[in-house]
């Protein structure tokens, strides 16, 4: 078992928390990790670009000359491909970029991005969230108190954390979830990841 300290917002040593290996502590599946935030990405574009084919350009109903005579060489409408104007041969067309993997990898890839913040030394865990205001300058002041104002914070609490929430809406640097609603990408963006306590605990409830 893992033990990591615990904090409080004033950046002191509470305690010490063992945290479950088989969580924290695995090897991390760099492929795993890819393939999930490959889907995350994919999963968020739009795929509404689209081109219009001879069908669906107007006008050109009727033949610009006669077949034969002229000299010219044989058209049949002024909207097909070779025109200006006309329809786009083998456009792009609506589509959805998600795909699927299954629940195992899902849990593998979560389990990674975890342990490699552990590795990395990028894992805070503090008592609870609880501050008096919702000032922006008192969450500017907690991120001083834990030594991670340069970086790009990733909270996860257990409950709604409102002054928290309130205190980092306007932080460029900073972005709060709820355990439930962690993922690969988020965990793999942030430099640091700041949790607490329950939070920890619901976590490996859940992923044990």
């Amino acid at each position: 078992m893992t033990k990591i300290s615990v904090k409080n917002l004033q950046g002191e040593k509470v305690k010490d928390l063992t945290i479950a290996d088989s969580i924290w502590n695995i090897e991390v599946n760099e492929d795993a990790l890819k393939k999930m935030i490959r889907l995350q990405l994919d999963a968020s574009r739009q795929g509404t670009r689209k081109t219009k084919n001879r069908s669906e350009v107007s006008g050109g109903g009727r033949k610009p000359w006669k077949q034969k005579g002229t000299g010219r060489a044989r058209q049949g409408s002024i909207r097909a491909t070779q025109w200006r104007g006309g329809g786009i041969p083998f456009g792009v067309n609506p589509r959805d970029y998600s795909f699927k993997i299954n629940r195992k990898e899902r849990v593998l890839a979560l389990k990674s991005a975890l342990t490699s913040k552990v590795i990395s030394k990028e894992l805070i865990v503090v008592d609870n969230f609880k501050m008096d205001s919702s000032k922006t300058k008192d969450a500017v002041k907690v991120l001083e108190n834990l030594k991670i104002s340069d970086n790009k914070v990733l909270f996860v609490t257990s409950d709604d954390a409102e002054n928290l929430y309130l205190a980092t809406r306007n932080l460029p640097n900073c972005l709060m979830l709820f355990t439930d609603e962690i993922n690969v990408y988020d965990l793999v963006n942030a430099d640091t990841l700041v949790m607490d306590e329950e939070a920890v605990k619901k976590i490996e409830e859940v992923l044990k």
